[in-house]
């Protein structure tokens, strides 16, 4: 490995170079006025797949936003291993919050400042860097398919189909996915569960109009009051989600596992200053790292109705709006929940107002096992990597195509990412360190590597 790690040394400015071309592209799926953004993100992957050594690299079209294919296959007797990441971003809104342009790649303090930098263009690109190091020093040790999407910030609602129509040259050992984090750059970890998703927007209706707040309010129901009531209502005095039958199938975990997980390291002190809030809140009875990891929630994630634009309008507005994530655990359907969601936010409503509730996109919690080869072989390329071994953890966050692959390939996944939870992925200002950067190209072909060896 030492002639590799030379190669991937001696390249780090070109890598580099090019991951900040990628970064350039506003590639956000989520809104159709960057449709050919997406499109010349999809075009560069498919270039640089080309140049790493991949064959039979097309982009491949969807009812939305295309997926990039391409494969080497070295030996059918080899294990192949699948990659899947994403091109596509979140919005970069607001922009004025952004320390610099979150399309112009800025590099300050060893981190790259950019929309994607990791989430996920920055990790998805190691995998092509790594390939390409392997590939051109000859020490490739499993055959390879990349399926890299670009609509995963938009709920992927288009892969599926692609998959089930795609099985004949899908056909792997593995899917390895970077798109998690670890806790630390000297506390290496692997993510070995994630919780599933239902994302809904629900509109409230009062008046057919907007009305005059002087001559109609205190006499006529406002939409915004009663949306906030309603979401308020959403939890009680413990945090505990209020939903019927939200949590009958809820995977409780043991006090040994409880117990184990607790090892994980954690601040809370350093947690809350990072934040710059004075104490955390949650579901009474579990600790922080348990809300995120192996608790449901629910969340607001944006609201909006009436006037606010500059200056007063004292008006009652005729609509109120919001969006809802809820984050699940094993045993949870997210169709399940969403539907249980609908029928109670409709229950709740008060009179006056009338309640439509739109979903989103969703997802299913997996949790991937820690005793398998691929996560052995993942385990021991960390620890060679980071001089530790890694620690097991439950992503908050949610890939729902985890589960996806799993039905209709029948594959398990490993979640070996090399973010951080404080690079600030969906936020203004995200970035992604060198360091882990170039990290990640390290540590992949080492995976490949014991992946191979533990194969036989």
């Amino acid at each position: 490995m030492e002639q590799l790690n030379s190669y991937i040394q001696s390249n780090q400015q070109r890598f580099l170079d090019e991951l900040f071309e990628l970064l350039r592209i506003p590639s956000v799926s989520a809104d159709s006025k960057f449709s050919d953004d997406v499109a010349r993100a999809a075009a560069f992957i498919k270039t640089k797949l080309v140049e790493a050594g991949a064959e039979n690299v097309e982009i491949c079209a969807t009812n939305g936003h295309p997926i990039v294919y391409g494969e080497k296959i070295i030996d059918p007797t080899l294990p192949t291993v699948i990659v899947y990441g994403h091109y596509d971003v979140q919005p970069a809104d607001p922009y004025e919050l952004w320390t610099t342009p979150p399309f112009e790649p800025t590099l300050r303090d060893g981190k790259i400042y950019a929309r994607g930098a990791c989430d996920d263009k920055g990790q998805v690109y190691m995998h092509i860097k790594a390939f390409e190091a392997m590939v051109k020093n000859n020490v490739l040790s499993c055959n390879v398919r990349f399926m890299i999407e670009g609509e995963e910030e938009c709920g992927s609602s288009n892969l599926g189909p692609w998959i089930i129509a795609n099985k004949h040259r899908l056909k792997g050992d593995v899917i390895l996915i970077s798109d998690t984090s670890i806790i630390a750059n000297d506390i290496p970890s692997i993510e070995s569960g994630l919780r599933g998703l239902s994302y809904v927007e629900v509109e409230v209706t009062g008046p057919n109009r907007d009305l005059h707040s002087g001559v109609y309010g205190g006499a006529v129901a406002n939409p915004i009051q009663a949306l906030c009531e309603m979401i308020a209502s959403m939890k009680d005095e413990n945090q505990h989600i209020t939903i019927p039958g939200f949590y009958d199938t809820v995977l409780e975990l043991s006090k040994s596992e409880r117990e184990e997980m607790s090892r994980t390291p954690f601040n809370l002190e350093d947690y809350k200053k990072d934040l710059d809030i004075e104490n955390v809140r949650g579901e009474a009875g579990y600790s922080t790292i348990e809300r995120t990891g192996i608790r449901p929630t629910l969340e607001c994630n944006g609201i909006w109705g009436g006037y606010t634009g500059e200056g007063s309008k004292t008006v009652l507005p005729s609509k109120a709006f919001a969006k809802i994530s809820m984050r699940l655990v094993p045993n949870q359907s997210s169709e399940e929940i969403t539907k249980l969601f609908a029928d109670h936010f409709r229950k709740v409503a008060p009179a006056g107002v009338k309640v439509e509730v739109r979903p989103h996109h969703g997802g299913e919690p997996v949790v991937t096992p820690t005793d398998s080869v691929a996560f052995k072989a993942a385990s021991m390329a960390m620890e060679e990597t980071f001089g530790k071994k890694p620690i097991p953890t439950r992503g908050g966050g949610s890939i729902p195509i985890v589960a996806l692959f799993e039905k209709e390939l029948g594959l398990k996944s490993v979640l070996m990412g090399f973010g951080l939870d404080s690079d600030l992925i969906h936020s203004p200002n995200e970035h992604y360190g060198v360091f882990n950067f170039m990290k990640g190209i390290e540590t992949i072909p080492v995976f490949f590597r014991n992946y191979s060896q533990l194969s036989k």
